[in-house]
């Protein structure tokens, strides 16, 4: 071989659970990404495990996203979510019925929709135990990233902050995976100084950063991205490769984009008849996504064509060919320059795949099989599988960096969303005086000061400002941090001054449940 590609999946989504409403519309985010993303990608894995595939990818499933997976309430309801899925399937099927194009097209939602609740069902409802299940039998790497995927340099101004969020998710991914996680993918890729301390503590080996984290790094890393580097003490940090990013991100010139696949946005819930789709759409009293989408990009501004699977299927298959031939020739290009084999980092947002790429998991499977069965010059590893094989590295300190936009912090900082960090900054330094004032609290105490964490992990999100900023659902995110503060706020209050009242912190326990063993004494 000549060299590695390791691609890494980040599957992350912030903490939604509305149990006082028998519906709730930002808890589609879960049930899409379960439909289109998650359990693809466990059928992908099924066909690479019986078909004995040599390969492996890296996931990372952050904490609240394995919370929800394993929350009781919310796999009820993505079991009934399913159903009407299946039950809407079926309406088009007999609505499209002289309609042969749109017809081929109900008919295959119909499978798909049923696979999927095959798939679901085969594994009791619980992903979680079947990405440990993969893990176990070395078909993937699943790594970890932040506890509540809290940008961790905008938190570095109060370190117990950034201690927590790592220390939390590695306690969480013990609870969930039975080991502790080796690498953690930093919430938006986002590296300042400092953060490796805590990752050392937390026994965590290496993370990922974006090209310029690498590229700047002091000294000057000699084999740029093409190699990992090692924090002085001795984190390694593997940068993010930026042609295999160009070309899948890249609006202009990403596969996503091709004209022949699925165009996301136009959904018979807003195409169709309002109490036709009503009681299939995520929220009741508003048009929103089914999942079911008949028409592709097309281009341009005119009228959208019916999409068309076998084509799209094509383009998948043909786009795979070129993402690995486009980096056998880097690797080739690099044969001889280097005194190793060249690791090709490509890091994607795992509900790119599906999700939003509704051929994205086709794309992924062609990748591998195409490595695992044709290819002669490519090698597909995680980044732990590297380091075991090559050991010795260069050492550099990383430059601070994001992959957001301008590659810093202006997406979760900006007029938008600056509001949140002097609250969050107040909040933290009461957590860290109630850690200090309560060293050994039991009982009730114990029960509010777990409760007061949980509330500051929630409000430190990087969630809220991306929504803000992005402006998709900002009220819901104005609200989530605000929530979380009075809480935390009240809970302090009750802690220094008054008394706990426990029948309301048995109900904020109720509905913010995440993390049930969170250690406080985190935050000294």
């Amino acid at each position: 071989m000549q060299g590695y590609l390791s691609i890494v999946l980040h599957a992350h989504l912030p903490f939604v659970r509305h149990p006082e409403h028998e519906k709730f519309l930002e808890e589609s985010w879960l049930f899409e990404a379960i439909t289109e993303t998650y359990l693809p990608l466990v059928q992908i894995l099924e066909g690479w495990r019986r078909d004995q595939l040599a390969v492996r990818i890296t996931l990372s499933l952050s904490p609240t996203l394995c919370a929800m997976l394993q929350d009781d309430l919310l796999r009820r309801r993505y079991e009934k979510h399913l159903d009407s899925l299946v039950e809407l399937a079926e309406k088009e099927i007999h609505r499209t019925h002289w309609d042969r194009a749109f017809r081929d097209l109900a008919w295959m939602y119909h499978h798909k929709f049923s696979l999927a609740r095959e798939t679901w069902r085969h594994h009791g409802g619980n992903l979680v135990s079947a990405f440990k299940k993969f893990q176990d039998e070395n078909l993937i790497e699943i790594i970890t990233t932040a506890a509540t995927h809290g940008l961790l340099p905008l938190l570095a101004g109060h370190p117990p902050s950034v201690r927590a969020q790592i220390l939390t998710a590695r306690d969480h991914y013990r609870s969930c995976f039975g080991r502790d996680p080796k690498g953690i993918w930093l919430p938006e890729c986002a590296y300042a100084t400092g953060v490796e301390e805590f990752l050392q503590e937390a026994d965590i080996r290496w993370f990922i950063l974006d090209t310029h984290g690498i590229l700047h790094a002091k000294p000057r890393p000699r084999y740029g991205t093409f190699a990992p580097i090692f924090t002085p003490n001795g984190v390694a940090a593997f940068g993010r490769d930026y042609d295999s990013s160009r070309q899948v991100w890249s609006k202009h010139e990403g596969y996503p984009g091709d004209v022949r696949y699925r165009d996301f946005y136009r959904d018979i819930g807003f195409d169709l008849d309002f109490d036709y789709v009503k009681p299939h759409l995520p929220s009741p009293d508003n048009r929103g996504f089914t999942g079911m989408k008949y028409y592709r990009i097309t281009g341009g501004t005119g009228p959208k064509e019916i999409y068309q699977r076998d084509h799209a299927l094509k383009a998948a298959s043909g786009h795979a060919a070129h993402f690995i031939g486009e980096r056998a020739a880097q690797i080739q290009k690099l044969d001889g320059l280097l005194d190793r084999p060249p690791i090709i980092v490509a890091p994607y947002d795992a509900e790119l795949f599906g999700h939003w790429w509704y051929e994205g998991p086709e794309f992924l499977d062609s990748v591998a099989r195409t490595v695992a069965n044709d290819h002669k010059t490519i090698e597909m590893i995680t980044p732990g599988e590297y380091l075991h094989r090559h050991e010795t590295n260069q050492i550099a300190t990383p430059g601070a960096s994001s992959w957001g936009e301008e590659g810093y912090w202006r997406v979760w900082l900006n007029e938008s969303n600056e509001w949140i960090y002097p609250h969050l900054q107040i909040a933290q330094e009461r957590m860290s005086g109630l850690v200090k004032k309560f060293p050994k609290a039991d009982g009730l105490k114990a029960r509010a000061l777990k409760q007061a964490a949980r509330e500051l992990l929630l409000a430190q999100a990087s969630d809220w400002p991306f929504i803000l900023r992005a402006g998709t659902s900002p009220d819901y995110a104005r609200r989530r941090v605000k929530d979380h503060l009075l809480r935390f706020i009240a809970l302090h209050e009750q802690l220094t001054t008054t008394s706990v009242d426990e029948k309301w912190l048995a109900e904020i326990e109720s509905r913010d449940n995440l993390f049930p063993d969170v250690d406080w004494t985190y935050w000294k």
